[in-house]
């Protein structure tokens, strides 16, 4: 691979594939919290919003999602999102929904005496969440979010058929280029890899150091 190519079309590609990951990330986070909580609710009403919407982002592909915000939506509300932005909404909003039945298990693990301890304080629903719930559910969440964060840096590729520069359309673009499909596929394996490995170890100090404030210790 030409030294040309490099610069001009796979560093670029490997910047847009960062960015998107951690723009979707940022967004699944927030999702995936708000709608985790909202599971949790003592109000009937906010917990089958919480469940529909779960379901709903769930049960969809997230690439059919992209081409429909793309596609459909702009004749809807009358302006166009950028493929880029489209990528980042279908991403955060499908793995989000994943997420939030993360942030829901880990919130009913928390023990019911640390609940009552909170209600024994006349603590606020939010303040018992703030204080006592989230900091001991949030560690708990962070190995199923390492994995659904290496599956999203993979879901990044479906943004390569709306046209974004990511790796993938990258790795095309170099082998339409050069004709050598073994050497850029390889080459886009090992990029995605590392991006997975730099996630995982990331993703395991974040964990010791929640933990370490817990005082619990991580291997």
């Amino acid at each position: 691979m030409t030294s040309g190519l490099w610069q001009n079309w796979v560093l670029p590609g490997i910047w847009i594939t960062v960015q998107l990951t951690l723009y979707s990330a940022a967004l699944a986070t927030a999702v995936a919290f708000g709608v985790g909580m909202a599971r949790t609710h003592r109000s009937k009403a906010v917990r089958f919003v919480a469940a529909f919407y779960t379901e709903v982002f769930r049960g969809t592909s997230a690439l059919v999602l992209m081409f429909w915000l793309f596609f459909v939506l702009p004749p809807l509300v009358g302006w166009q999102l950028v493929p880029m932005w489209a990528a980042v909404l279908a991403l955060g909003l499908s793995y989000g929904a994943y997420g939030a039945e993360i942030v829901r298990g880990a919130l009913n693990s928390v023990a019911p005496a640390q609940r009552e301890a909170g209600i024994a304080l006349s603590f606020t629903p939010w303040q018992r969440m703030r204080l006592i719930l989230l900091p001991q559910a949030v560690p708990e969440t962070i190995p199923s979010f390492c994995n659904l964060a290496v599956e999203l840096l993979k879901g990044t590729a479906l943004v390569s058929l709306l046209g974004v520069g990511d790796v993938s359309f990258a790795a095309y673009l170099v082998r339409l280029a050069t004709q050598e499909s073994a050497q850029i596929y390889t080459v886009t394996l090992v990029i995605y890899f590392v991006l997975a490995f730099l996630i995982t170890r990331s993703m395991k100090a974040l964990e010791r150091k929640t933990k370490a404030n817990l005082g619990v210790v991580v291997k």
